[in-house]
């Protein structure tokens, strides 16, 4: 399914696909052949006596621009370089082979990548950071959302979607733990499309349609689909059905660009995700605390009513020029994201002490500059600018219960407002040269510099170096070192005063508050793959990273808001396994990754710890929460007599717990939660209908054994609720061509 590639190979690894050799080298130099070859007469449109009839002449003008489409993506891919990273490539006819297809959300379809753990609230963990992942469109970087469960990007806008990871080249930075770089379906000129109805198990129902067409040189892609389902986030409690877990998204996408001549085009894109979640309930449980409010004491867990909505909207517009031996694209993006957390106003305040109405927003700006030269046949340089601002509002309202001198509660709410806003800087330069040494053997060295303005301020000039060396025909070996500097999630980052909680019921027992501080590490990469036979190879990967103020993020309180904070020491390494077999049919892969990730003395938003866990962290390194000590996935899909079938299956030895010691005590992160593994099964037929089009029919089994599993279980440093993996459903899908 996924396709391993390092740049400078001469070898792509394919399943669920063909089997097809990939150049990298060829694909990130200029297309300056390329070009020469749009000034070569097209055969049939030399003068002649007679004619073209007007079928012919439209033929051919389709072949033209086909032809210039196609130069401009290669350009537009050989702007950026993978040289020394780790590349796990992903097709549209990849995904709708997955189970669930591309029905699913785009996490779901990460996960069978290598050290790819999952978590709670959609999200996912890649080479043991909790974020810092870069999401890319086209090779525009997108700014990052507030959003938890919302998925913006629909993998039915996928062509290709590519996880890059490892040490990565000077022209990636801030989010270096993983770069989805996607690219959009933008090649068809013939309309079509299609349209679908998908659904089965916790009242699931997900209507789409997606088309694609042009005319001339403009071309475009639209699709959207709207979900409705009774399973929104996962479920606490580990039933089937959990209680109160309704979610209503619609997603929208769509691209339009003109390709102006034979090395210009002009594209614009826009998305939107809108999503509604309630939160699930626990059943059964009565408030703990021992609160009055107003004399009411009991309130049953089954009927608290928390809701959350998440907003993201985002655009782009780019323009790109590839002549000769230069290439280059220069883009515009905007964003905007919001939160809004209503609390259940009574149940909060007896269960947790405090009740919080909070609404997050932010907007972004950016403007984009990446070019590649072909200096000459053994250097390619390449440089760009990113330019960012961000404007971060937060707007919270808590209903708390005031405490007297001895720490005793009141039983009449007062509501307490914390409001802030605060806007981030952010601009970046790159310059690198890819240097072919000899056949064979490929240098890519360069520099990078980040400058941040925000919550905390920060730059540094970082190194890159990588390798990659064909030591023999079956035998490709990379390796690499790359000095990191990430900034912390800026909207993310909380203006809330501590100080405005004291003798309440809301009060922090640490009212040490200090801003969240980019993280600086250095990270070395190196890695074999090895083709043992045609269609059947195999991988090693190794990783090391030492970190300053390492970056995690935690849930603190009932809205599901994630918190930055810092480790003043972080160390994470680990080492990736990977095969894949392609015979015609029949693809097969298999990923097993073993990860270490730790954390010494947190310096940043203490006032979200306890005192003690705070003093132990300070002088131990504690397992991160989000480490899984081994990951693995697998897969198979086998085409028979028009009829697919597919299986997949992801496998984690638990996230981490708190570990419970005889005195009563803990050490945070200590534990693991249990050993899992999960498999889905797929099944799918496409009936030809001749003139009529085409109909596929598509079952999937999510969970086919049923096995209960917590991905969480309430306990670990920024962990807040139990959460457990999605049961067993049956899900049935029909789709129609148009």
């Amino acid at each position: 399914m996924f396709k391993p590639v390092f740049s400078g190979m001469t070898l792509a690894i394919t399943t669920l696909a063909a089997f097809q050799p990939i150049d990298a080298l060829a694909q990130s130099s200029s297309v300056s052949a390329a070009s020469s070859a749009e000034s070569t007469p097209v055969a049939g449109e030399q003068t002649s006596d007679v004619s073209p009839s007007t079928a012919t002449t439209e033929q051919l003008q389709r072949v033209e621009v086909t032809g210039r489409i196609k130069r401009l993506n290669d350009a537009r891919t050989g702007i950026q370089t993978q040289t020394g990273a780790s590349i796990y490539t992903l097709d549209a006819a990849a995904i709708n082979a997955m189970p669930g297809g591309d029905n699913v959300q785009l996490n779901q379809v990460l996960l069978q990548a290598p050290e790819v753990a999952q978590d709670s609230f959609g999200q996912f963990h890649v080479r043991g950071e909790h974020n810092g992942l870069q999401y890319r469109i086209n090779g525009l970087i997108l700014p990052e959302g507030i959003s938890v469960f919302g998925q913006s990007l629909d993998p039915r806008v996928i062509e290709s979607v590519t996880l890059v990871t490892g040490a990565l080249p000077a022209e990636y930075g801030l989010r270096t733990a993983g770069i989805i770089d996607i690219k959009t379906k933008t090649d068809t000129i013939e309309p079509g499309g299609s349209i679908s109805i998908y659904g089965g198990s916790h009242g699931t129902v997900q209507p789409s349609i997606s088309y694609a067409g042009g005319s001339g040189d403009i071309h475009y892609f639209v699709t959207a689909d709207a979900l409705r389902s009774g399973l929104g986030i996962e479920s606490p409690d580990g039933s089937s059905t959990p209680l109160h877990d309704h979610t209503r998204q619609h997603h929208a996408f769509g691209y339009v660009e003109d390709v102006l001549d034979a090395g210009n085009r002009v594209a614009v894109g826009a998305g939107t995700s809108v999503g509604t979640f309630q939160i699930p309930n626990q059943r059964g449980l009565q408030p703990s605390l021992g609160l009055d409010v107003n004399g009411q004491t009991a309130y049953p867990s089954d009927n608290l009513n928390e809701n959350q909505r998440e907003i993201t909207h985002f655009g782009f517009l780019s323009f790109q020029h590839s002549e000769g031996p230069l290439d280059w694209q220069t883009s515009i993006t905007g964003r905007y994201s919001s939160l809004k957390f209503t609390p259940d106003p009574l149940g909060d305040l007896l269960y947790n002490g405090i009740a919080q109405d909070a609404f997050k927003r932010n907007t972004a700006v950016a403007v984009q500059s990446d070019a590649a030269y072909k200096l000459d046949a053994n250097h390619t340089i390449r440089g760009g600018v990113f330019v960012q601002r961000d404007k971060s509002l937060s707007l919270t309202t808590s209903q708390v219960l005031p405490t007297d001198n001895a720490g005793n509660p009141g039983t009449v709410p007062v509501s307490i407002v914390d409001n802030g806003s605060k806007v981030e800087s952010i601009e970046s330069v790159y310059l690198q040269d890819e240097w072919l040494l000899r056949p064979g053997l490929t240098l890519n060295y360069g520099l990078r510099f980040d400058n941040l303005e925000a919550y905390t301020n920060g730059h540094q000039l970082s190194p890159r170096v990588n390798v990659v060396w064909n030591a023999s025909p079956t035998t490709i070996v990379h390796g690499g070192f790359s000095r990191y500097f990430s900034p912390p999630p800026f909207e993310l980052v909380g203006s809330e005063d501590v100080a405005k909680f004291a003798n309440t019921t809301a009060a922090p027992a640490v009212t040490q508050a200090d801003t969240p501080k980019a993280e600086r590490a250095n990270y070395f990469d190196i890695g074999v793959d090895q083709t043992i036979s045609p269609g059947f190879t195999a991988g090693i990967d190794a990783y090391y990273k030492r970190s300053k103020n390492l970056i995690d993020e935690g849930q603190f309180g009932a809205p599901i808001i994630l918190t930055p904070f810092n480790y003043s020491q972080g160390k994470q390494l680990g080492t990736e396994l990977k095969l894949n077999y392609v015979d015609r049919n029949l693809s097969m892969y298999g990923n097993v990754a073993f990860q270490s990730a730790r954390g010494q003395d947190i310096n940043s938003a203490q006032f979200n710890f306890g005192a003690d866990r705070l003093t132990y962290i300070a002088s131990h390194y504690i397992h991160l929460d989000h480490e899984q000590r081994v990951t693995g996935s697998a897969g198979a899909s086998y085409l028979w007599q028009g009829t697919r079938l597919s299986v997949d299956a992801i496998l984690g030895s638990g996230l981490r717990a708190d570990q419970i010691l005889a005195d009563g005590s803990s050490i945070p992160n200590g534990a693991h939660l249990p050993t899992y593994t999960q498999v889905n099964l797929a099944a799918s037929h496409q009936f030809q209908l001749g003139s009529a089009g085409d109909v596929t029919l598509r079952l999937d089994v999510v969970n086919a054994f049923d096995h209960v599993y917590e991905i969480r279980n309430g306990t670990g440093v920024g962990v807040g609720a139990p959460q457990f993996g999605a049961r067993r459903g049956f899900f049935f899908g029909i789709s129609k061509s148009l």
